[in-house]
């Protein structure tokens, strides 16, 4: 008898900085959420789909789990609500290197008020010096729920991922196709050349910069062998403008070259990338800017 065909939405939830994006990046085999070590990177529920030869899987990546002290945060947070609904499957990731707090209890709080069924995801676990140290974290995590599985995984050493992968293709139910085959995730270019940009000012930049940096793409041309990408950085101080553009504009040099780098790769073709700094007083508390920061009405003239 012919094996039938499984499909399903996958959401992965958990606390900031617990390994999401980067998971999401490993199982889909490439880049479509960017990835750096501050809180509330992802800001936005974004698709990657895994098509294999008797099953389709929608991941969804969202941001992490925390308290909403500002418009942009209430919805981040209200993007997390809307992934636990209408799921067929959780992944609810912790570090496994960080002791279990307050925070986590209620983060898992949240993920489990559904009956979808959760997998404990226990993420980083090769920088562990010793994996006995998962056990009790485990035991934790058991006595505060009844997960459908606990999986220790590696996203960037690709540990335990061929073993997650098994596990969620039980949980699936029988279902067609939803995108064609060679699709990878909802994003369009010009979100994920923003998302790009500011990736690399997460990296480059001091702690004080991340969470008041916005980017947008103002103009994008596409010519024979060449795209050219317009964008402008929006922060909200004057002196974090500075720090952005650095002295003699090294700082933004940097910024650039590396989004460049990383778009070449991503798009596959030659990108020119024009850079500007900009300060937008409060722009977090702004509904309307929120809104076009939004992929899905993002604003802006397209030139191609």
């Amino acid at each position: 008898m012919k094996n039938k065909f499984k499909s399903g939405f996958v959401s992965l939830v958990g606390r900031p900085n617990a390994g999401k994006s980067t998971l999401l990046n490993a199982l889909v085999g490439q880049k479509v959420a960017i990835v750096a070590d501050k809180p509330q990177t992802t800001r936005t529920s974004i698709q990657g789909v895994v098509t294999l030869p008797g099953a389709q899987i929608v991941f969804v990546d969202t941001p992490g789990i925390h308290k909403a002290d500002s418009q942009l945060n209430k919805r981040l947070m209200d993007t997390v609500r809307a992934s636990l609904e209408e799921r067929d499957l959780l992944l609810f990731l912790v570090d496994s290197t960080r002791a279990f707090t307050v925070e986590d209890r209620r983060a898992l709080d949240l993920a489990i008020k559904t009956e979808t069924p959760v997998v404990l995801v226990l993420t980083k676990v090769d920088l562990l010096p010793e994996k006995a140290k998962l056990l009790p974290l485990i035991e934790r995590y058991k006595a505060l729920h009844n997960f459908a599985a606990y999986m220790p995984v590696s996203a960037t050493r690709r540990i335990g991922l061929e073993e997650l992968l098994q596990v969620i293709l039980e949980h699936l139910p029988e279902g067609p196709a939803y995108f064609p085959e060679d699709y990878v995730t909802d994003q369009p270019e010009r979100f994920l050349a923003a998302e790009l940009v500011r990736e690399k000012v997460l990296q480059v930049t001091r702690q004080e910069v991340p969470h008041s940096v916005a980017v947008m793409v103002d103009r994008w041309e596409e010519t024979p062998g060449l795209t050219r990408i317009y964008a402008t950085i929006r922060v909200e101080r004057p002196g974090q403008k500075a720090i952005v553009i650095g002295k003699k504009g090294s700082v933004l040099v940097k910024i650039g070259t590396m989004a460049r780098i990383e778009m070449e790769k991503v798009f596959d073709v030659k990108i020119y990338l024009d850079l500007h700094v900009r300060v937008q007083p409060g722009w977090r508390d702004e509904a309307a800017f929120l809104n076009t920061l939004d992929w899905r009405t993002m604003a802006g003239k397209d030139d191609s």
